[in-house]
């Protein structure tokens, strides 16, 4: 009978697919335990608050066990599946039989108090089996859970006030979340391993909070010579009718799209302009395209010349492919031109870009947009081809708008909209006659661009696509 050993378990821990990433939702399992796999095959497929990104394991052998079901988010750096190198069968219970052994790995953790009935967590072993997804901080071994205990001390044996010296533990993610719930985490009773606070332990403090409007209404309700209508008002906002309302889970990239949003408009100062132009000329030019050998097997269409008109438009005006760096007070000017391209996916809004789009010729180009396109469309776009843009375009016209004022992708200086193309009467050579019409809306950052510059670059783009030859008298 064959026995298999701690030391032929490797435990592959979620990685930081992107840059700066805290937390992954584990979207789809390709293997079970009892299952071979092999260093580089494709175990599970995660969402990030950007892309959703399948992971390969870096290790031959047996599936020990999977440590998180579907549709857990998982902290960066915890293990999700364990690995038996050796080829052994997966044991019985595969959860338990590493906990079991884990105060003997390290003494001084077997020291440590398991405050409220939770079991210690040894760094690099993931987390306790009492949590669902969260893993203890990493840190110094002793410091750590010292302060932890004082907290929860002073917390639940006398609530008194935390001492100034010990900080409340809590990552980043929920340190915003009770900022914006107004909650004090000093306040907040920790339920996570080694007394870090959770999301659901901020939540549960602010609960209180919400009822209150309530509870205050329903008190002061029969004293008022009105009937009593303000108490039923507060409740409605804590209960729900579920045959009425249907509540969708804000994560994942959706989430992040919300707060850049929030954060960009209340960041960079916008101002939009516009400009209603005769594309005529431009779509001939598309069809042509369409009809010539170097573009054969290649996506040709209106964005592909209004992406080009645009690279044009910031050569001759360099100054607006810029960024604002607050910390240091300076404005960044790019030398390259990391072109982004709005899509709307089932996940949400994503802006992939295409790097050094400016050193592109027009079938690079169009290349480039077609795989941009098929990549975002299979929900399979990569956290990098979102990173590290400059300018970007989004085509509302393809759902029939004519124009509209976008907001600025985070970190960038311009955006372009593209409104719906249509026949409309125009004057052309002093007769008016049907053409081919759209309105362009640039949003730019103030801080950056001033008005004349915005001006040049959107009156630049619109004369590129009234007349498409200057993409070689300028270009």
């Amino acid at each position: 009978m064959t026995t298999m050993t701690e030391a032929s378990v490797r435990e592959f821990k979620m990685p930081d697919v992107g840059e700066g990433l805290t937390e992954a939702e584990i979207l789809k399992w390709y293997v079970q335990p009892g299952d071979t796999v092999t260093d580089g095959q494709v175990v599970c497929e995660v969402e990030t608050a950007k892309a959703a990104v399948e992971l390969p394991i870096p290790y031959d052998g047996v599936v020990r066990s999977l440590h998180f079901p579907e549709g857990t988010t998982v902290d960066v750096g915890t293990a999700i599946i364990a690995v038996d190198v050796a080829g052994g069968a997966p044991a019985q219970a595969p959860a338990e039989q590493p906990k079991a052994e884990e105060p003997k790995a390290e003494e001084p953790k077997a020291e440590e108090p398991k405050t409220e009935g939770r079991q210690p967590v040894l760094v690099g072993y993931g987390v306790a089996t009492t949590s669902t997804k969260r893993r203890p901080r990493k840190g110094p071994e002793v410091t750590v859970p010292a302060a932890a205990q004082a907290v929860q001390s002073e917390l639940n044996g006398h609530g008194a006030a935390v001492p100034a010296q010990a900080r409340p533990l809590a990552k980043p993610p929920v340190r915003k979340l009770a900022k914006d719930l107004g909650v004090d985490l000093a306040t907040v009773t920790p339920s996570g391993p080694d007394g870090v606070i959770t999301r659901e332990d901020v939540h549960a403090a602010a609960t209180p909070r919400a009822a209150e409007p309530a509870v205050a209404a329903q008190v002061t309700a029969p004293a008022a010579a009105a009937p009593a209508v303000t108490a039923p008002a507060a409740t409605a906002s804590v209960a729900y009718d579920g045959a009425r309302e249907t509540r969708i889970p804000v994560k994942g990239v959706r989430k992040a799209t919300a707060q850049a949003m929030i954060g960009s408009a209340f960041t960079a100062p916008h101002v939009t302009e516009f400009v209603t132009v005769d594309v005529t000329r431009t779509m001939k030019l598309v069809e042509e395209l369409k009809q010539d050998k170097e573009f054969q097997g290649l996506r040709v269409n209106p964005l592909l010349l209004i992406a080009k008109a645009l690279l044009v438009a910031i050569r001759r005006n360099p100054d607006i492919n810029a960024s604002w760096d607050e910390p240091n007070q300076e404005i960044v000017l790019k030398h390259y031109v990391n072109l982004g391209i709005a899509a709307a996916t089932p996940r949400g809004l994503i802006v992939p870009n295409i790097k050094d789009a400016h050193a592109k010729t027009l079938p690079q180009l169009a290349e480039s947009l077609g795989e941009l396109v098929g990549t975002a469309r299979e929900g399979k776009t990569s956290p990098a081809a979102m990173q590290g843009g400059t300018v970007t375009i989004t085509n509302v016209g393809v759902f029939g708008v004519d124009t509209g004022t976008p907001i600025l992708n985070p970190g960038e200086s311009a955006i372009l909209a593209v409104g719906a193309i249509k026949l409309q009467p125009w004057v052309h050579k002093g007769k008016v006659k049907p053409r081919q019409v759209t309105t362009l809306a640039l949003s730019f950052d103030h801080r950056l661009v001033d008005g004349e510059l915005g001006s040049k670059v959107l009156a630049d783009v619109a004369a590129v696509l009234e007349q498409p030859k200057r993409l070689i008298t300028w270009a």
